[in-house]
């Protein structure tokens, strides 16, 4: 059987592609279309699904959507005739797009497949899950655990913000939700709002800049006790209430009342790409404290509701990994598994999946050996040398083709001990937000000099985000305090105590940049502001072509351990195709590049005409 997953119309648009139980394809439409977060329907994700698969839409199954739009419809309906007249605004440039669009969903789908195959007399039948089963099921099915408590939280589905409830065998089973406007998702966006960075986008930011935050300080105490104390209502169960006459969401065009945040606050909203002050920093820090008290207290309830040692997660909160790594450090559950595309994307994998087991009736076979269903989360496409000559052909472009891997490894690895930025494009594409050693940027983690780099020349981006280590699995304990796997990047440890280096005094009264290039350890590329660092650890049964490298430069260095980042610049996404990755190269100060077994040395290539549109091309997210 084979089921078609699809999310769409909101933000990071996706499909997936399940045949008989067993994941085949998936991935983002915005990688195909290059516009970050594309929330179109995902004609180029569900051409490349199928294609992989060597079938068409008529010999699917069943396709599956990742939400109700009758019932959101419903939600938003219900949401402006209780804050009317506020909101007039907001409903009459929303309503247009409903009633022409959204509420036809299954007519819009069916016409996109119709054009992928226009000589199909019949489209299969389509259906809808629920979006925070397409969450569950995302978290579930594809996960190591025969039975596992169920934790879902994001900003808002249909009704739904959280869900707690208990996976097993092929059953799903909610126990409780929380409901909108009520959410932890949007009260975590809202502050990414007011801090100045890009809803459904920044959230990532502001988790990184908490770090920056004074935990001693007055003002970060002030700032928890308000939030604490005005915004939300804290249960012991992780429900909240949020105050609502400071939000704006529910009916208006922004996330928060300004005014009234800034006369909590003492500062107005920040204007994006503007000064970072220690009172924004303070706010981040406070912001995430409450967020990760939050998480604990939902996973504590799943735990006991369940009755379960393992936990699964989804939706968009479930990315945090901070609150992910302190649960971990909980001890509430033996083992944790998180979906790596935990958003909306991974809504059409868990649509798949959920009719597979719950419509379809088929039963679930979990694998003897421990390992997930993700297959190392490399689902996307995958190119061969021919792509690699047609892109060199176009752009006239010199490059070496190596017989080894394991030299070209050994030459990469001399590379990076010498201080060179690589960019690594392997295999098939990452499915999920995070590269992983497949569309990845790498680097030396013991160079001092490595993340001011990388972060100004060559992802353009702000100087305060930190950069995530690759570790092979074997030495992950040697560098982390972690002794657990932590494939997807979604998990955040401490640097182990023998490698930090001490602050000097007076360090959390020092300005940013002066915090930002302290060294902090003896690898503090990846050594964030308190420590920390967000862990992807590398196997060799899921991706022996990165493990390789690794293991080359750990032979050279001593060091099983590198720097690595999406390959991409400040809003673009993640590279797709050869031909992305050899744009990006030339359009930053990265040194070599290397595509399968083809090596370009950036000193040998010509003149690249569009070295500078890429700030035209994709706007700052």
């Amino acid at each position: 059987m084979n089921i078609l997953g699809i999310s769409a119309y909101y933000h990071d648009s996706a499909a997936a592609l399940v045949q008989a139980g067993a994941i085949t394809a998936a991935a983002q439409e915005e990688r195909f279309t290059r516009k970050k977060h594309d929330p179109s329907f995902p004609t180029q994700a569900v051409r490349f699904c199928l294609n992989q698969a060597g079938i068409r839409p008529s010999d699917l199954e069943a396709i599956v959507f990742y939400d109700k739009p009758i019932l959101k419809f419903e939600r938003l309906l219900e949401t402006y005739y209780a804050f009317a007249p506020k909101g007039i605004r907001s409903f009459i440039q929303a309503m247009p797009v409903w009633v022409k669009e959204k509420l036809f969903s299954k007519k819009l789908i069916r016409e996109k497949l119709q054009e992928i195959e226009p000589s199909a007399k019949k489209i299969p039948p389509i259906f809808f899950t629920e979006h925070h089963l397409s969450h569950a099921a995302s978290a579930f099915y594809p996960s190591p655990f025969e039975e596992a408590a169920l934790l879902t939280v994001d900003g808002v589905g249909e009704w739904a913000t959280t869900t707690i409830g208990h996976g097993k065998g092929k059953d799903i089973t909610i126990y409780k939700e929380l409901c909108f406007p009520h959410s932890w998702g949007l009260l975590y966006t809202a502050f990414t709002y007011y801090l100045g960075f890009k809803v459904n986008s920044g959230e990532y930011k502001l988790m990184g800049l908490a770090p920056y935050g004074n935990p001693e300080a007055d003002q970060t105490k002030r700032f928890e006790s308000i939030i604490r104390d005005e915004l939300i209502d804290l249960k012991s169960d992780g429900s909240l209430w949020l105050n609502m006459k400071y939000f704006s969401y529910p009916v208006g065009l922004r996330m928060t009342e300004n005014q009234k945040w800034e006369q909590l606050f003492g500062f107005p909203v920040r204007l994006p790409e503007s000064e970072l002050t220690q009172a924004h920093m303070n706010l981040a820090y406070a912001i995430q404290q409450v967020t990760e008290d939050g998480m604990l207290r939902l996973a504590e309830e799943a735990q006991k509701v369940s009755q379960s040692k393992n936990l699964v997660m989804a939706g968009g909160v479930a990315l945090n990994c901070v609150a992910n790594g302190k649960l971990l450090r909980s001890g509430l559950f033996d083992r944790i598994w998180i979906q790596p595309a935990a958003g909306d994307a991974g809504g059409a994998l868990g649509a798949a999946l959920a009719y597979w087991h719950l419509a379809a009736e088929k039963e679930r076979r979990v694998s003897p050996d421990g390992k997930d269903a993700m297959r190392g989360s490399y689902l996307g496409p995958e190119f061969g040398p021919l792509e690699t000559e047609r892109l060199a052909r176009k752009y006239h472009a010199p490059y070496e083709r190596h017989a080894s891997f394991d030299q070209l490894c050994e030459k990469v690895a001399r590379l990076m001990d010498q201080g060179s930025i690589i960019g690594w494009f392997q295999g098939r594409m990452e499915w999920g937000p995070r590269a992983l050693g497949n569309r990845s940027i790498i680097g030396d983690a013991r160079n001092p000099d490595m993340q001011k780099r990388l972060n100004l020349k060559i992802k353009y981006r702000e100087s305060f985000r930190p950069f995530a280590p690759s570790v092979l699995i074997e030495d992950v304990s040697e560098y982390f305090e972690m002794d657990t796997e932590s494939p997807y990047m979604l998990l955040v440890a401490d640097v182990v105590e023998n490698r930090r280096k001490p602050f000097p005094p007076g360090y959390h009264e020092l300005p940013l940049k002066e915090k930002l290039y302290h060294i902090r350890s003896d690898i503090p590329a990846i050594t964030h502001l308190n420590y920390s660092a967000r862990v992807e650890t590398v196997h060799k049964d899921t991706n022996p072509q990165y493990w390789e490298l690794i293991h080359a430069f750990k032979k050279l260095t001593g060091y099983g351990v590198i720097v690595n980042t999406s390959f991409n610049v400040r809003g673009e996404p993640i590279v797709c195709t050869p031909e992305d990755a050899y744009r990006c190269f030339m359009r930053t100060e990265m040194d070599y590049l290397v595509i399968g077994n083809d090596f370009f040395d950036k000193s040998q290539q010509p003149a690249f005409e569009d070295r500078e549109d890429w700030q035209k091309e994709y706007p700052l997210d």
